[in-house]
C-alpha cells in the first residue's frame, strides 16, 4: 500500500508540474509546482498563491467559532469509499478537467451569496439546497443528476454507469453543505469511489492564499 501511495503521489506531481525556470515566484504551490492554468468557463485562469508574504486571510474566513449545531466540525472520513482530498488533489482534478476530461466535475456546494464572494477556479456552483436529496424539489434534483453529474434515469431507476467523478467542497471543515449532498448521493446509489470530498473547502483554500474567481454567469 505504501508503494502504491508513493507511486500515486509521484504521478500527481508529474501531472501538475510546471517548469520552475518559467517562474520567478517566491510563494509556490509546492516545491516543484509554481502555478497551474485551468479553464473557468471560457476563460483561462492561473491558480497560484498570493505573493504578498504579509498578506492575511480573507476576513470572511477569519472567524474561528460558529454555533454548533449546525456549524460542527466534520470528520476526516465522511463515508466508506469516499476519498477525502486536499489542495494538490483538487488542483489535479481541475487540471484534468481543463485538459478535456469530461468525466470529472468540481462542485462548489455553497449558496450563491457565498459563491459570489469568490470560488475555486474551474468549479461550478450547484447549491446544496438544490441537491438536498429527499428535501429538494425532485424534478430539480433529477435535472442536476442527469445534466451535470451524468446520471441516467431509466424507468424510475438511476443508472450510474456514466456518472461523473464529482469533487465537492463548501466553506470549510465546519460546513455541512457538501457532506449533506454527498450523503444524499450515496443513499440513491451514487458510487462512493466516484465521490471526492475537499474537506478544507474555501477556508483552507483562502488560508493558503490560493487564487479565487467570481462564479461563471
Amino acid at each position: 500500500m505504501k508503494l502504491r501511495s508513493l507511486i500515486a503521489t509521484s504521478t500527481l506531481f508529474a501531472a501538475l508540474a510546471v517548469p520552475m525556470a518559467a517562474s520567478a515566484l517566491d510563494v509556490n504551490i509546492a516545491a516543484d509546482l509554481a502555478s497551474v492554468e485551468v479553464m473557468h468557463g471560457d476563460q483561462k485562469v492561473t491558480i497560484m498563491r498570493n505573493q504578498d508574504q504579509k498578506n492575511t486571510v480573507n476576513p470572511d474566513f477569519a472567524k474561528t467559532s460558529r454555533k454548533c449545531p449546525p456549524f460542527c466540525i466534520q470528520p476526516g472520513e465522511l463515508a466508506p469509499g469516499v476519498e477525502t482530498i486536499g489542495e494538490l488533489e483538487i488542483i489535479h482534478y481541475l487540471k484534468k478537467m481543463s485538459d478535456g476530461d469530461k468525466s470529472i466535475v468540481v462542485v462548489d456546494s455553497r449558496t450563491p451569496d457565498w459563491v459570489e464572494k469568490g470560488t475555486i477556479p474551474g468549479s461550478i456552483n450547484i447549491p446544496w439546497d438544490k441537491l438536498n436529496i429527499g428535501k429538494s424539489d425532485p424534478i430539480t434534483v433529477q435535472e442536476i443528476l442527469e445534466k451535470q453529474l451524468g446520471v441516467k434515469n431509466q424507468d424510475g431507476f438511476y443508472l450510474f454507469d456514466n456518472a461523473k467523478t464529482v469533487v465537492m467542497f463548501c466553506n470549510g471543515p465546519w460546513c455541512g453543505q457538501s457532506p449533506t449532498n454527498i450523503k444524499g448521493l450515496l443513499k440513491i446509489g451514487y458510487p462512493a469511489h466516484k465521490i471526492k470530498w475537499y474537506r478544507g473547502g474555501m477556508q483552507d483554500w483562502e488560508v493558503l492564499g490560493l487564487a479565487t474567481v467570481k462564479p461563471v454567469k
